[in-house]
């Protein structure tokens, strides 16, 4: 299939489709009727000569070859947005869409130098667009080797091929129960044994050698970001790991306690992550050397 300009429309109308989950909803961001849509849709699923998604009174459903061709619009449609950077950056200009991923529960962490370097690359790059995701790290790692994101910052303890790693900064994290647990103010001392009986949150992408070197944690439930494992502790039923700065403040209102902190605490290397195949664009690159220069590394 070769693509022209009006596949790339019903494309467009494609992606919307499926990013509201049916046509009415659609119809609000594309301003237009829902007999146009559908029109569109028809046109593309005879382009591509199958069927996209299942429409009717079960609701709105993609098939398995429209949420591949629903994926590959989104390549393709970041690879335009990319070439339009490289036509601008020919010319001697910063333009286009710089997409970066990060980690839950970072924003109040001192270590953590982003808005520093948001503010500098802005100052250098002020007509970039930047999209800024979170999502969890091995998420972060595919989609920044398949190209939907120039960089990430974030913790990777399990790697994937592709990717080059440069580190930041380290973020500690200790063991916290909520008020209203057993161990908050237990009659005695708190035992490694007492830990081992609690029910323990683990974030699932976690190498167990981190979560499980001191204490036989009994695994009672499973997050993979760090607001849901906050919720479970302060509910008093959990204990469970959390970065010091994103506990403090709560430790400081007596609604978290931390768990024999001299034993139980680690530190999470963060890092850049960057593709380590291809051509990075000049606004990818801009951004990774801001990066560097606000960390001081490299």
């Amino acid at each position: 299939m070769r693509v022209s300009g009006s596949d790339l429309r019903l494309l467009q109308v494609f992606e919307s489709v499926v990013r509201n989950n049916g046509f009415a909803a659609a119809e609000h961001e594309l301003n237009i009727g829902q007999s146009t849509i559908s029109n569109h849709m028809t046109a593309l699923e005879e382009r591509l000569g199958f069927v996209l998604c299942q429409r009717g009174r079960g609701g709105f459903r993609l098939t398995e070859k429209g949420r591949a061709v629903y994926e590959a619009s989104r390549r393709l449609g970041k690879a335009l947005e990319d070439f339009s950077s490289d036509v601008a950056s020919v010319r001697g200009e910063l333009k286009g869409e710089l997409r970066v991923g990060i980690l839950d529960a970072i924003a109040d962490d001192p270590r953590n130098l982003l808005p520093q370097a948001l503010a500098a690359y802005g100052r250098i790059a002020p007509e970039v667009k930047i999209t800024l995701v979170q999502e969890r790290p091995l998420d972060l790692q595919q989609k920044v080797a398949d190209g939907q994101y120039h960089c990430a910052i974030g913790s990777f303890q399990k790697r994937i091929d592709g990717l080059d790693h440069e580190w930041l900064y380290d973020e500690w994290h200790g063991c916290y129960c909520g008020r209203g647990h057993p161990l908050f103010d237990p009659p005695g001392e708190v035992t490694v044994e007492a830990l081992g009986e609690a029910a323990f949150v683990h974030r699932g992408y976690w190498r167990d050698e981190d979560a499980f070197r001191h204490v036989a944690w009994r695994v009672a439930a499973t997050v993979f970001q760090i607001e849901p494992q906050l919720l479970l502790i302060r509910s008093g039923r959990y204990i469970g790991y959390l970065p010091h700065h994103y506990a403090a403040r709560l430790e400081a209102a007596g609604e978290l306690r931390a768990l024999l902190p001299d034993l139980l605490t680690h530190s999470c290397p963060f890092e850049l992550i960057t593709p380590s195949r291809g051509r990075h664009s000049d606004i990818s690159a801009a951004f990774a050397q801001t990066v560097r220069q606000v960390w001081q590394v490299g």
